[in-house]
């Protein structure tokens, strides 16, 4: 379609068709659609083509966003396809699970009266409509170098460094513990966010382009000098799996689940690869506290629901605007049942007796807050206010740590305080074969940020290596 200026005054932002919150809890499947040609088109239409685009700069990896909207309303797909994986090796797992309002549409001009262009779905419907036609990352001009790397981790920093190598000829070996790539792109994030034949069509596109995956490799000691002995390099995207721990009274009681085994044990169980060491859920007809206010604690609200709980509720410190997740994911839970407590810090969880006479979980007591300051600012405790939130399950939905490997102080790699790998900006350690980046470098952090991270980490690995 050809250009026509202020588009934006005549057609308004439309999301694709969204299923209903009724019928969208009784399965795991996405809740967004996707757009036809021609709504694409129209929506990317809307776009003003700044001269200084700020969704450009917000975007973590600096997505040429005009530019592709301009080829979509054109109809030329393929290229938009191209343009996309030039700065983001992952375009439609972001599209998908990125938190647009907090990032690129969140600094979109037209949030100043008109809302913003549809940039997240339209960005997914590029990537996905090109798979669907036969579109694949042109590599024929590529030669191979005879050089390989290990990459520890197959998570999006993992994907994406993985993915750089390949385009530079290098090849790429990825190791995971899990028995599927994705890290917790498959086993924590939820279907209705991200079903999982999106990252197996990425792992086909991945194969094809030369990337070796070894999976149910869990990389030890002996496993990491081998692999730092007979590699030209290794990458670290090994993620935050450490629960930050509240140190709540009660934590131990049964009834209480944290938050990444149960997101893991659930996914698991739906792609039938269910472990004994996968946390029992039986959720139908129980009152669910959720203890967090951030992406995860969401997750956790919403795949109650979806479990059958009678009552789900969401428990946070502080007012809804300062949650650090997205609005959109709080809107989503709110729409599909999930009550929300805010301005409460828990203080412990208390026990119950079972007909059995054994202890089980009955609440969470806790204490009102409010804000010393503005926005942001520490909250304090209300004297005078406790009371105890009746519950039968309580999820611990804190946050996560880096997980640092023992048998990386073998090779020297510096850590922070809280266990954090030291990094330069382009993901080199104090070691000079061992690269990193993603969530053991930044703390629990985004998907397109460690995307940025394993990206940026490929290309210095292959400028080193080719040089």
């Amino acid at each position: 379609m050809k250009a026509k200026p202020f588009q934006f005054l005549e057609l308004p932002r439309r999301m694709p068709r969204e299923l209903p919150a009724n019928t969208r809890v009784l399965g795991w499947q996405e809740i967004y659609g996707q757009f036809a040609a021609p709504e694409a088109a129209e929506q990317s239409a809307r776009c003003l083509d700044c001269g200084n685009p700020y969704c450009e700069w917000k975007c973590p990896v600096h997505n040429p966003i005009p530019d592709w909207l301009a080829l979509v309303r054109e109809g030329r797909l393929f290229e938009a396809a191209e343009l996309a994986h030039s700065t983001n090796p992952l375009p439609e797992i972001c599209g998908r699970v990125c938190p647009q309002d907090r990032l690129c549409e969140g600094d979109c001009t037209l949030n100043t009266g008109f809302e913003a262009v549809t940039i997240g779905s339209i960005e997914k419907y590029i990537v996905d409509e090109a798979f669907r036609l036969g579109w694949r990352p042109d590599l024929s001009a590529v030669k191979p170098s005879g050089r390989r790397v290990a990459i520890i981790g197959a998570g999006p920093a993992g994907l994406a460094c993985a993915d750089r190598l390949a385009r530079a000829g290098i090849e790429a070996h990825v190791f995971d513990r899990y028995p599927e790539i994705g890290g917790l792109l498959s086993f924590g994030i939820p279907a209705f966010k991200l079903e999982k034949h999106v990252i197996a069509t990425r792992r086909g596109v991945l194969e094809a382009m030369g990337v070796r995956f070894h999976l149910g490799v869990d990389v030890d000691a002996a496993k990491g000098a081998e692999l730092v002995r007979d590699y030209d390099a290794v990458f670290l995207g090994t993620g935050a799996y450490t629960a930050v721990d509240g140190r709540l009274p009660g934590q131990d009681l049964p009834g209480v689940l944290p938050a990444l085994p149960f997101l893991v044990g659930n996914a698991r169980r739906q792609l039938d690869l269910a472990s004994p060491e996968d946390p029992a859920v039986e959720l139908g007809g129980k009152r669910v506290l959720v203890l967090g206010g951030g992406d995860t604690a969401m997750d956790c609200v919403r795949s109650a629901i979806r479990l059958g709980a009678a009552e789900v509720s969401c428990v946070y410190r502080r007012g809804e605007d300062d949650m650090p997740g997205s609005h959109r994911e709080v809107r989503n839970a709110r729409d599909e049942g999930v009550r929300f407590v805010f301005n409460r810090q828990p203080l412990a969880i208390e026990a119950g007796l079972r007909v059995d006479g054994g202890q089980q979980v009955r609440g969470v007591r806790m204490v009102e807050t409010r804000a010393t300051g503005g926005r942001g600012s520490p909250a304090e405790a209300v004297p005078g206010t406790e009371e105890v939130l009746p519950a039968d399950v309580v999820i611990l939905a804190f946050g996560f740590r880096a997980s640092p490997a023992s048998w990386w102080a073998s090779f020297g790699l510096e850590l922070t305080a809280d266990g954090r790998l030291r990094t330069g900006p382009d993901g080199t350690t104090s070691h000079p074969k061992i690269f990193a980046g993603g969530d053991n470098v930044r703390g629990a952090d985004l998907v397109v940020t460690a995307v940025h991270d394993g990206r940026e980490a490929g290309v210095a690995i292959a400028r080193r290596l080719l040089a």
